[in-house]
């Protein structure tokens, strides 16, 4: 292999790092702390000044949940597209009809956002979050009765509602055709949390 092959190489191992650092949401300093290495490290393989080690590359490749081939080959494009079917979906044994779909295909912190299906009926109970979260709930279809710490709220066509995620709550279809709702959460910063903890206690 000459030396324009180990360039191009190079020049492959760091715009995919970059470039898949930030899709994950991670800043340098979280990626070489999840690797044990210096975030030095991680900035000079990005700007291609760097000639990593097969230890660093394999935990590399391994935080960011990728093979060695997929981190050194020619970069794709920034865009990816995701069929329906790669998208995860939760049924509810408790509402038959009704589906909630995982409308990210890659893990973001700090961050969740889900398609909403109830059929007609139909009430799903959400998952309380940590305290600090925020949830919004918008409604695209139909109607959805929002209840949430006893309180009870009707949104329709769009229609959105901002409250505490630690809550809890659950979503109601009243009407008679399927209702369709998006949920936004933005979680609470996990050092927000850790700032709530007494230590003396």
């Amino acid at each position: 292999m000459d030396s324009s092959e180990l360039g191009a190489i190079g020049d492959h191992l760091a715009r995919n790092l970059r470039a898949i650092r930030e899709l994950r949401g991670l800043t340098q300093k979280q990626l070489a702390d999840l690797c044990e290495v210096p975030r030095s490290t991680v900035a000079n393989i990005e700007v291609g000044g760097s000639n990593p080690t097969l230890g660093v590359l394999m935990r590399l490749a391994g935080a960011l949940h990728l093979s060695l081939e997929e981190l050194l080959s020619r970069p794709r494009a920034r865009c990816q597209v995701f069929d329906i079917d790669a998208l995860p979906v939760i049924s509810s044994k408790r509402s038959p009809g009704s589906k909630l779909r995982k409308l990210l295909p890659h893990p973001i912190p700090g961050m969740a956002i889900d398609r909403m299906e109830l059929a007609a009926g139909a009430r799903f109970a959400g998952s309380p979050h940590s305290p600090g979260t925020h949830e919004f709930l918008y409604c695209e279809r139909g109607q959805i009765e929002l209840h949430v710490s006893g309180e009870h709220f009707s949104l329709t066509r769009g229609c959105v509602a901002a409250f505490p995620g630690d809550q809890r709550h659950s979503y109601e279809n009243p009407g008679r055709a399927t209702a369709i709702g998006f949920s936004v959460v933005s979680l609470a910063p996990v050092d927000s949390i850790f700032d709530r903890v007494d230590p003396a206690g």
